[in-house]
């Protein structure tokens, strides 16, 4: 008897929670996000969530013409005085990846503006195995209104957006909150592979931090400094140009392109400030030995390569290291990508030499 009234009681609360789900539901109205504030995108695009107007750049790789359809660090910036906020949303069906998140890959994650500083507010967590996903970010607040933020995913290309309000309040697009613009172009790293949630990538967190708008157009795993990247760059309306293009070349491809690709984005951009990070130290190197030899010696040529455009260029800077992750041997996913510990030690070597090179031309 007693496990028929568990049994009966379990029964009620679930189909009380579908009640309820279906109630909220029915009293919340969705506004297309496309109507909304849209930042951190290199320029706008015929698809309002891809980075780049692929179309635009014939040359881009297979793979890179695919990841710049992904909506890597754009993000939705909305005034609302609602409650709840919802949201329900479309994917591809691409398979999770083995060192991301389900929510970094597919997911978002809300902060919310109080006192001038941005304070994560809640996660939209996406469904496994569907294309089509639905969830309440943040719910039981007061009615004032808030200024939101919601960064979109990471790995994945996103084919529809509607952000859900509950149905007497108020949903408008907010003013752009960021200043200037810093393009960022790199590897996995910048991609934010490794990552729980899409707002903890460092360009993501730099932009929080600062108020300044870091474009990510990381590509994972590509980032070579192939001509195509460099034409994206010189097409860019940028402040200035943040480079993690280290992590993926070879010693003999970092020899043979870096001249030519500066001189590409020179030609477009004569004086803007061009910052490049050394690569970080991967832990796969530790008991690898033929890893620890690529590694070292592509990190002695970039390093060699950027001493001689140091001299040349006086707008060029190279900050090393660039993506320290510590002596514990614990910041990353897989010993390669780092995770939100290892992103966190990357920006509080780079933040304020970043901040401070910036100021240099008032970008601030």
């Amino acid at each position: 008897m007693k496990n028929i009234l568990l049994w009966l009681g379990t029964l009620l609360c679930v189909l009380g929670s579908g009640t309820a789900s279906a109630a909220a539901a029915s009293e919340t109205k969705y506004v297309d996000a496309a109507t909304l504030t849209l930042v951190n995108k290199a320029h706008p695009t015929t698809q309002p969530f891809h980075r780049v107007e692929v179309a635009d750049f014939p040359d881009l790789s297979k793979t890179v013409r695919l990841y710049y359809t992904f909506s890597t660090g754009v993000a939705v910036v909305f005034r609302t005085d609602s409650r709840a906020i919802r949201a329900r949303w479309t994917t591809t069906d691409r398979k999770l990846g083995t060192h991301m998140t389900g929510l970094s890959q597919k997911g978002m994650d809300m902060y919310i503006k109080r006192d001038g500083k941005w304070i994560f507010a809640g996660i939209a967590r996406p469904g496994l195995g569907v294309v089509d996903h639905q969830a309440t970010i943040v719910e039981q607040m007061d009615g004032t209104e808030k200024e939101c933020l919601l960064y979109l995913p990471l790995f994945d290309e996103l084919k529809t957006l509607e952000i859900g309000v509950d149905a007497d309040a108020a949903i408008e697009a907010a003013p752009d909150p960021f200043r200037r613009r810093i393009v960022v172009i790199g590897s996995s790293i910048t991609h934010g592979v490794g990552l729980s949630r899409p707002g903890l990538a460092y360009p993501a967190q730099l932009e929080r931090a600062t108020g300044l708008e870091f474009v990510n157009l990381g590509a994972s795993g590509q980032c070579k400094m192939d001509p195509f990247f460099a034409h994206v760059a010189a097409a860019c309306e940028a402040d200035a140009f943040l480079f993690d293009c280290f992590s993926n070349p070879s010693a003999q491809l970092i020899e043979e392109r870096l001249d030519s690709f500066v001189r590409t984005i020179r030609a477009a951009h004569p004086t803007k400030p061009l910052i490049f990070l050394q690569t970080e130290l991967r832990e796969t190197r530790n008991f690898n030995d033929k890893i620890r030899k690529y590694e070292d010696e592509k990190r002695a040529t970039s390093e060699a390569g950027m001493r001689t455009l140091l001299r040349q260029d006086k707008n060029i800077y190279f900050i090393n290291p660039g993506m320290p992750l510590g002596d514990d041997h614990e910041a990353t996913v897989d010993g390669l990508h780092p995770s939100d510990l290892g992103h966190d030690r990357i920006l509080e070597v780079i933040r304020p030499q970043i901040v401070k090179i910036l100021r240099k031309y008032d970008i601030r």
